[in-house]
């Protein structure tokens, strides 16, 4: 993982935040590539599941809300994880997280009574804490604090004052926007229920052991879908979601096939609003890690905001005159992960000269941050290239460049995931053609020019 970390700060990807000033713990930067590749997915998935669909609307709600929405969905009183406090080196960890990383490596390591990951009753988290089973993995005492309950809400405060009555929170998910809105959507909508809600958004939540680069960060990026269905066709519509959204990340996305699973949560470790939920995993270089999660999560949230609001947030449906309180289907994707999920496929070290590698980054055409990359074969034929440029820059997001050999060109191409160079050179240019190479197989082709942009988009720019 520390080549990728010091190659995505290398070439533009990610940056330590605030680096000039020593850096904050968790905080990234996403540089010109991973804007790029950040964005790219993120429209992508627009695209794939708003644009192409009848069924589907897209909402923006404000990250910080009216602090009774979070009474109402239970966050405020029960949003919080397992903390417990090193006595040799005074860290602090996660019961919960320090068991199950010890299960991953022995499948028979003792676990406390009652066991159920983080919603282990915290009594027996304390007698397990005595037994001497799990070490610090910062300095390697068994000497633990008492277990607490850590709320993972960030908050601030509104106005001018900073008592009680100013208190607001940094939204920890960006559901609760959707439900809140509910009935806005469906009647400026008319909508018709099954119909989905998809929003796209940062959400923040004081993570106890944030790691992993930018897998597990404080401040972090949603893509998700609130599906609204009648009760009764919720066991279907998971079916169909659970389809959909595993061909987007291999199909639409590109990531390998063999790298990408499905893991059902057993009926014990369910959220409390859930009747059925799975994560989508990736194999990432320090093992397999979620990218998403897809859950039922029944009438569980509107029924919440409706008894808390006193707003009514049933449903009429004109098909059979009933109302009901729809249930919901939430394909909920963490963008920043899978924007790492997305590095991580794509990164490739080849063979290069004299027993050197070198690295060739394969997103997906449309995802690539950078789709061209326009090249004079020789600095005389740059206004030729730079017309060429201005051309394609109209459709595409370009890269020119005349410093250097064709092949270190190419090279530095590779390198940033560009998956069509093309080379201006005057026999080909005069004939209004140029040469296009193929950044996966090497192989060159000669376009037409009045043709170049149909052609790119064909290959999935």
């Amino acid at each position: 993982m520390s080549t990728l970390v010091t190659f995505a700060k290398t070439k533009g990807f990610v940056y330590q935040g605030s680096e000039i000033y020593g850096g904050l713990a968790n905080s990234w930067d996403y540089g010109q590539l991973g804007a790029l590749l950040k964005e790219n997915i993120k429209n992508l998935w627009i695209k794939e599941f708003v644009q192409k669909r009848k069924d589907m609307v897209l909402l923006d709600a404000s990250i910080m809300m009216n602090p009774n929405v979070w009474v109402a969905s239970g966050h405020v009183g029960s949003f919080s994880d397992p903390l417990m406090e090193c006595r040799g080196c005074n860290t602090r960890h996660r019961a919960d997280k320090l068991i199950e990383e010890a299960l991953e490596k022995n499948a028979s390591f003792p676990v406390p009574n009652n066991w159920a990951g983080d919603k282990t009753p915290l009594e027996d988290l304390n007698v397990y804490n005595k037994s001497g089973h799990l070490a610090c993995p910062n300095c390697g005492a068994k000497n633990w604090g008492e277990v607490k309950r850590f709320n993972l809400m960030l908050s601030t405060s509104q106005g001018t004052t900073e008592d009680a009555t100013a208190l607001v929170y940094l939204r920890p998910e960006t559901a609760q926007g959707i439900f809140v809105n509910f009935p806005n959507i469906a009647r400026s909508s008319r909508k018709k229920i099954p119909f989905g809600v998809a929003q796209c958004g940062k959400a923040f939540r004081n993570e106890i052991t944030p790691k992993n680069f930018i897998f597990r960060t404080r401040e972090f990026e949603q893509i998700e879908i609130e599906y609204f269905c009648k009760p009764g066709t919720d066991a279907e519509t998971f079916e169909t979601w659970l389809v959909d959204e595993g061909k987007f990340f291999t199909d639409a996305l590109g990531l390998k096939a063999d790298k990408v699973r499905f893991v059902e949560i057993p009926a014990e470790g369910l959220p409390h609003y859930s009747k059925r939920a799975g994560d989508f995993e990736y194999l990432f270089p320090f093992g397999w890690g979620e990218i998403s999660t897809l859950a039922n999560r029944t009438d569980y949230d509107l029924g919440a905001h409706m008894k808390h609001s006193g707003a009514d947030l049933s449903y009429f449906d004109p098909y059979d005159n009933t109302k009901y309180l729809p249930y919901v289907i939430e394909p909920s994707i963490g963008l920043s992960r899978l924007t790492l999920a997305a590095m991580c496929d794509a990164y490739d070290e080849i063979p290069g000269e004299e027993g050197t590698s070198k690295v060739v980054m394969r997103f997906a055409p449309a995802v690539a941050p950078i789709k061209v990359g326009v090249f004079p074969l020789v600095k005389k034929f740059a206004e030729s290239a730079n017309e060429l440029y201005d051309i394609l820059s109209k459709e595409f997001m370009c890269e020119y460049d005349e410093a250097g050999t064709i092949g270190k060109r190419y090279q530095r191409a590779d390198e940033i995931g560009i998956p069509f160079s093309i080379c201006v050179e005057p026999e080909n240019y005069d004939q209004w053609q140029v040469t296009v190479r193929d950044r996966d197989s090497g192989e060159q082709e000669i376009v037409r020019i009045d043709e170049l942009v149909l052609w790119l988009k064909q290959k999935g720019c």
